[in-house]
Parts: C-alpha cells; sequence; structure tokens
C-alpha cells in the first residue's frame, strides 16, 4: 500500500517535483530550526543581522520551503519560483560567511560555510536547466502489491 502510494506520488511530481519536495522540506526544517532554538555561534552572520533580525531570516527559510512544496507539484515551466525561491534563501548567508572571512577577517573558517551554502544554493541552478523525462517513453510499472 505504501509503496504504491510513494509511487504515485514519485510519477505525478516526478524528477524535478521530487528535488523540490527534498530541498523545500529540507529548507523549511532549517528555518523552523532556527526559530526554535537559534544556532549559538552567530559567527559570520553579522552582516545579515544588521538587516534582519535571526526571526526574519528563518521565516525567509521558511517561506522560500513552502514555495519549493507548492511548486513541486506543478508542471515543468511553472515550477521555477520553487528553484528560485531555494536558491534566493541561501545566497545572502553564504555571502555573509564569505565576507566574514574575507575582507571581514572574523570568521576564519567563514569559506566552510560560505561553500555549503553556495553549493546547496547551486542545486537548483542545475535542476532547473533540467526536462523532465517523457513519460510516454517510459514503461509504466504495474503495481502487483
Amino acid at each position: 500500500m505504501h509503496r504504491r502510494v510513494m509511487r504515485r506520488l514519485i510519477h505525478d511530481v516526478g524528477r524535478r517535483g521530487a528535488i523540490l519536495l527534498l530541498l523545500g522540506g529540507l529548507v523549511t526544517l532549517y528555518g523552523f530550526g532556527q526559530l526554535a532554538r537559534p544556532i549559538p555561534n552567530k559567527d559570520g552572520l553579522r552582516l545579515l543581522l544588521i538587516v534582519m533580525d535571526l526571526d526574519c531570516w528563518s521565516w525567509t527559510w521558511i517561506a522560500a520551503g513552502v514555495l519549493a512544496i507548492g511548486c513541486a507539484f506543478l508542471p515543468e515551466g511553472w515550477d521555477w519560483p520553487g528553484f528560485t525561491g531555494l536558491c534566493l534563501a541561501t545566497a545572502p548567508w553564504s555571502a555573509s560567511y564569505l565576507m566574514s572571512w574575507w575582507p571581514l577577517a572574523e570568521n576564519p573558517r567563514g569559506w566552510v560555510s560560505a561553500a555549503i551554502f553556495a553549493a546547496f544554493g547551486a542545486i537548483p541552478l542545475v535542476i532547473v536547466g533540467w526536462d523532465e523525462p517523457d513519460r510516454r517513453a517510459r514503461p509504466r510499472e504495474h503495481d502487483e502489491n
């Protein structure tokens, strides 16, 4: 039963939608985690916190995640806002961590966090350019359970 539901969901949302569900869920949880228990070490976030407090940044993560999850159910070509939201959520964090490392020299490991946030934000940029495989060309799996 569960396997059939999962197969149907994956078939309906496709690969692009599955990525939006996965990354959107992670981004939403990250934002919620910042609201529930903010990170104690804010090294590298000084520039972000000048713009908005951490609660507001948490809500931007949650909004980007919910947008991505909602766009997962849209057809290819209409789902781009979800990918864009994921990139926009990570970009300020990556930039802040990078600048805390260089030129500000406040955070000697800021480049590590900057690279992680940049890589996470690059994933949607790569995937938004991928075409969904033609479902008519794929053989439909038969449910045996």
